[in-house]
């Protein structure tokens, strides 16, 4: 099988960290162009010696030797680009959250249905194998009947204003930025959509910087924060009445520490289980192969990606009427 070549759109941080190295490290991908409007693709290049530098995004997107393309642009030009991507033949994978309103979304599926494309959310957390077990453990009555989520996901970049996280124009924001994370995976987990929401949002210059969430789903509650002001820290816990499952680094595993999931049952005994080295991004390029090559689903589609969207919007809805 001949590996799918990945074009990156823009030379980001985050591409140079993870999900460059990612798709050089992927079996069946290859890392073959960046484009850069610097021209400067040498972070690249280190790992990925016959990676091609293209001087424009259009250029890299009218290369025909380019099959899949990843975006990780700021916010706002997500569906500009992934649009165009499929416009010009290319798979897509695009970095959260693909669209600021979920509505955004309906193009994105009306064109990946009519050319066939793969288009997605690069919503890594649920490639990882702790977050299919902790799935499996709760859908499969592993504590019981579920009756509370609690998650929070904080960091503090106060001091980068620069950040495009802390810049209203580029889409930045706590909840589109990690919210999206606490809120996607107790829809992914529990398989459920809440009927009510209340939130209390903290803002600083027109972004939100600190959020709290509360959720009433059917039988159980969720209650979650997010920050971008305080120290850095993630856990998330789902309590039933005959156990409890908690991950200790649900969100940012080999980075913020290693992923380690807790499971008490009703006997009150308690499994630790460990996922030494796994990678969420090397595997969700995998998995993104194995759907272009084998017609796989894809664990992430664009229809769960506007539900949590859709939530998010609640989010800001429901806290500018408080």
């Amino acid at each position: 099988m001949e590996p799918v070549n990945w074009g990156i759109l823009g030379a980001a941080k985050f591409a140079r960290q993870h999900m460059g190295p990612a798709i050089h490290l992927a079996k069946g991908a290859r890392l073959a162009a960046v484009a850069s409007r610097s021209g400067d693709v040498s972070a690249f290049q280190a790992f990925a010696p016959d990676c091609k530098a293209h001087s424009s995004y259009d250029a890299l997107l009218a290369d025909p030797d380019i099959e899949a393309v990843y975006i990780p642009l700021p916010n706002h030009l997500h569906i500009e680009w992934a649009m165009k991507a499929m416009k010009a033949g290319k798979h897509v994978l695009c970095e959260k959250p693909i669209a600021m309103k979920a509505d955004e979304i309906d193009a994105l599926i009306a064109m990946r249905d009519e050319t066939g494309l793969l288009c997605a959310e690069a919503f890594m957390i649920l490639h990882h194998p702790q977050w299919q077990r902790a799935r499996e453990i709760v859908q499969g009555g592993g504590i019981g009947r579920l009756r509370h989520v609690s998650a929070q996901f904080c960091y503090n970049n106060a001091a980068d204003p620069g950040n495009i996280r802390n810049k209203p124009d580029t889409g930045g924001g706590g909840v589109p930025d990690i919210g999206v994370y606490t809120l996607g995976s107790t829809r992914f987990v529990t398989g459920a959509e809440p009927a009510e929401v209340s939130a209390k949002i903290d803002w600083e210059n027109g972004v939100d910087v600190q959020a709290d969430i509360a959720a009433q789903f059917d039988g159980f509650t969720l209650q979650t924060m997010v920050s971008m002001r305080m120290a850095n820290f993630q856990q998330v816990t789902y309590l039933g009445d005959a156990g409890h499952v908690k991950l200790t680094a649900p969100f940012n595993p080999l980075v913020y520490g290693g992923a380690m999931l807790y499971h008490a049952d009703a006997a009150g005994n308690v499994t630790a289980e460990k996922y030494p080295g796994v990678n969420h991004y090397v595997e969700q390029v995998e998995a993104f192969g194995c759907s272009i090559h084998d017609d796989t689903p894809y664990p992430v589609p664009l229809e769960f990606s506007q539900g949590t969207q859709g939530l998010i919007d609640r989010v800001f809805e429901v806290a500018n009427e408080a």
